[in-house]
């Protein structure tokens, strides 16, 4: 998966940092970039002796965002749950000084397993999939059942207000994104259909949820988790960028969205909606009612009542990132090559959200605009 470096870094400043402060590599290396990582450059270093290591990097030039490309908190994040059974690479370092390769970055354990892009999990037999799927759910609880207070990042977020905070973050976050010219066109990436009329819908307290205060990845999805290379368990949890203390609900209905998208007709239409997870279609692959229902059992709360109103947010907040990939690709900065495809489908996906609020309308009794 690592191949043509896209975004060249100083690699003779990069081996000097590590000979002085990464005892476990040995220098000279051999650098190569990962397909994936929309946000964060993402490197896999080889050393001299044939041992894999992963940097990941703020994108280079005048950022978007300020709360956005934190790697000290993914490294943050990362090093206290090696406190914990929740799998993840070990962290070998934080780099913030930016003469070295010019952005702050950190580095990590390589984890030598399986990691799939399709979470109908291709090439693997029906009792295996339903393994894989229940034990991703299953670290996900357990991640969930983290008390931050006991490894020692109580102050790694607020503990309440979640989504209202989400919703202020986005706020700032999608009017510099929406303002943003492609260099070389001159157009505006624009805003997501019906923006501020999800906000209005979203910010009711009549319509949230039972606030909860847990930690919370913030991108837990099955292409985010590294199998083990035979068996169906997780060796490791990866992308931690936008890890906080929040809501759990958030990660529960992130990962579980293929099943959401994969009967809606704007989904299918753009090739978000994946046929695999239509009921029955995949042997092996567990409906997303007995997922909710394992879920509940291993986190200890039952998430039934809101994940409507979860699954309408996180189809918004996908729109949002769809937005800031489009952004990211109008200033040449998106790391990606599959950049300009994603942001494509900011405004498809916006309505995709629209659609779940008017459909969240109607069942809490009210009426949807058609």
């Amino acid at each position: 998966m690592a191949g043509e470096i896209r975004q060249p870094i100083d690699v003779a400043s990069l081996e000097r940092y590590i000979d002085q402060n990464v005892p476990d590599i040995s220098t000279p290396i051999e650098l190569k970039q990962f397909g994936y990582g929309q946000s964060n450059p993402t490197y896999q270093i080889k050393d001299r002796n044939g041992k894999k290591f992963v940097m990941r990097k703020k994108p280079p030039g005048k950022l978007l965002s300020k709360t956005a490309h934190q790697v000290d908190r993914e490294y943050k994040i990362l090093h206290a749950l090696q406190k914990t059974d929740v799998p993840v690479p070990k962290v070998y370092c934080l780099c913030q000084d930016t003469s070295v390769i010019e952005t702050d970055f950190y580095i990590m354990e390589f984890l030598d397993g399986r990691i799939f892009e399709d979470p109908a999990l291709p090439g693997v037999t029906p009792a295996e999939r339903t393994a894989m799927w229940h034990d991703a759910i299953r670290v996900l609880a357990k991640f969930h059942r983290v008390v931050p207070k006991e490894v020692d990042l109580e102050n790694f977020g607020r503990h309440s207000g979640f989504y209202n905070r989400q919703l202020k973050t986005f706020a700032t976050l999608s009017a510099a994104q929406a303002e943003t010219k492609d260099v070389d066109t001159g157009e505006a990436v624009g805003s997501i259909p019906h923006y501020d009329e999800m906000v209005a819908f979203f910010k009711d307290p009549k319509t949230q949820p039972k606030d909860r205060s847990t930690f919370v990845h913030g991108d837990y999805k099955i292409d985010n988790v590294v199998f083990h290379k035979t068996e169906p368990r997780v060796l490791g949890v990866l992308d931690w960028e936008m890890a906080t203390i929040g809501h759990p609900l958030s990660d529960l209905a992130n990962l579980l969205t293929p099943h959401l998208t994969a009967t809606h007709p704007i989904a299918l239409r753009i090739g978000r909606g994946n046929t695999a997870f239509k009921p029955g279609a995949t042997e092996g692959l567990p409906s997303r009612e007995s997922l909710i229902e394992l879920y509940a059992k291993e986190a200890g709360w039952d998430p039934n009542p809101d994940i409507t109103w979860g699954d309408a947010f996180g189809i918004y907040r996908g729109a949002i990132i769809m937005q800031g990939i489009a952004a990211r690709y109008a200033t040449r900065q998106a790391s990606s090559a599959k950049a300009m495809d994603y942001g494509s489908q900011m405004r498809p996906y916006g309505n995709i959200a629209w659609d779940l609020v008017q459909q969240q309308i109607s069942k809490q009794g009210g009426k949807a605009k058609l």
